[in-house]
């Protein structure tokens, strides 16, 4: 636990980031997730439908500092792979 009160302040200050942080992380797990499942199901146009709110969520976590710009790159290729019609 903080002692200090600058320690305290910069604890409140972390957490909150976490949580920010934790919220991208999830929206970008929901839609990888989505695309994974419609692709398995072979439903190819809703996959791809769905693409674009994968690749917002995956650039919106690039430009926070979520995850680094060639992790982000290497997602969206990843995911249009998958959304491609087999």
């Amino acid at each position: 636990m903080p002692i200090t009160k600058s320690a305290k302040k910069a604890l409140a200050i972390s957490l909150t980031k976490k949580a920010a942080n934790d919220r991208t992380k999830k929206s970008l797990k929901e839609g990888s997730k989505a695309i994974e499942k419609l692709a398995t199901t072979k439903q190819w146009k809703e996959a791809k439908a769905s693409l674009a709110k994968a690749y917002s969520a995956i650039d919106k976590a690039a430009k926070k500092g979520v995850i680094k710009p060639n992790t982000a790159s290497r997602k969206k290729a990843r995911l249009s792979r998958m959304a491609k019609e087999k």
